[in-house]
């Protein structure tokens, strides 16, 4: 019952902003309507040309600038805005909102869909970061065997 109460207003938001706005935006790129979450590029579709808002929508309107016209992003591209949105949320001087914002969008970047032919790349900003390895030859250890 109480998962009710909480997911009736979202599914509702989420509902109205779709119809309200699907006709004064570029579609998403999936080919489906606009459905803007927070100013004028966070979310399917944009508004594109209207500047953005904030530094959140900033983020926001990079990543999409750097999805192809009707593809889908690469994962270096999801991961970059997962990398800023990241740093949105911790930022004290962000205002609360933005930075709650922030952090949901970072949580959803990891699951957008990529771009089957483009191949994984690790910016090590995320989760575990990439070591790479090392191999530490110490003197008068000539051939590296104990």
């Amino acid at each position: 019952m109480i998962l009710t109460r909480l997911a009736a207003p979202i599914i509702f938001v989420a509902g109205c902003a779709a119809f309200a706005g699907a006709s004064q935006a570029q579609p998403a790129a999936f080919g489906g309507p606009k459905m803007l979450i927070h100013g004028n590029y966070c979310g399917p579709g944009n508004n594109a040309p209207l500047p953005p808002i904030d530094a959140l929508d900033a983020a926001c309107a990079r990543h999409d600038a750097c999805t192809p016209q009707g593809g889908l992003p690469s994962r270096a591209c999801n991961l970059r805005l997962q990398r800023e949105a990241e740093m949105i949320s911790r930022d004290p001087r962000i205002p609360e909102k933005e930075r709650a914002m922030a952090g949901m969008i970072a949580i959803g970047a990891g699951a957008i869909p990529t771009s089957p032919d483009v191949a994984p790349v690790s910016t090590g900003s995320i989760g575990r970061a990439a070591t790479p390895d090392v191999t530490i030859t110490l003197p008068g250890d000539d051939d590296g065997d104990e």
